[in-house]
């Protein structure tokens, strides 16, 4: 299995009334782990949308576990959970400098076409990339 991993620059317009950081924040982090997954096995967003596709989220599950603070550093490690015809679930972890879990979950992607927002199976229209995802999948 393979586990990509990036840092999140944090900033203090990131924080709520509390002095943590706002719990919206997680899903952008999600997408950029999500991103940095797909750049580093050889592949770009942009080039799917650029094929007439998108990979619209279709679920998010989030559970978060421990706070994080403006000062602390983050990391998103995220990996592909589950590979499927017609979709293919990202699992994450957000941790932070101690490599402590503040959230866990998935987010499970379907592939469209732009013109119609029809799903099709990401084996069919990118046979390449869903190999690679069976290659790196959690198993």
């Amino acid at each position: 299995m393979y586990i990509s991993t990036v840092e999140i620059q944090l900033s203090y317009a990131d924080t709520d009334m509390m002095g943590v950081i706002y719990h919206g924040n997680y899903v952008k982090w999600i997408e950029l782990g999500r991103t940095k997954l797909i750049e580093d096995v050889g592949y770009n967003y942009l080039d799917m949308e650029q094929a007439g596709y998108y990979a619209p989220v279709y679920n998010l599950e989030i559970t978060y576990k421990k706070s994080i603070k403006y000062g602390d550093r983050v990391f998103v490690k995220t990996w592909v959970e589950e590979n499927k015809n017609l979709r293919t679930i990202y699992g994450f972890t957000i941790v932070n400098q101690e490599d402590e879990v503040c959230a866990e979950g998935t987010t499970t992607h379907i592939v469209v076409r732009k013109e119609d927002f029809k799903p099709v199976q990401f084996k069919k229209i990118f046979p390449e990339w869903f190999q690679k995802y069976e290659e790196i999948k959690k198993q």
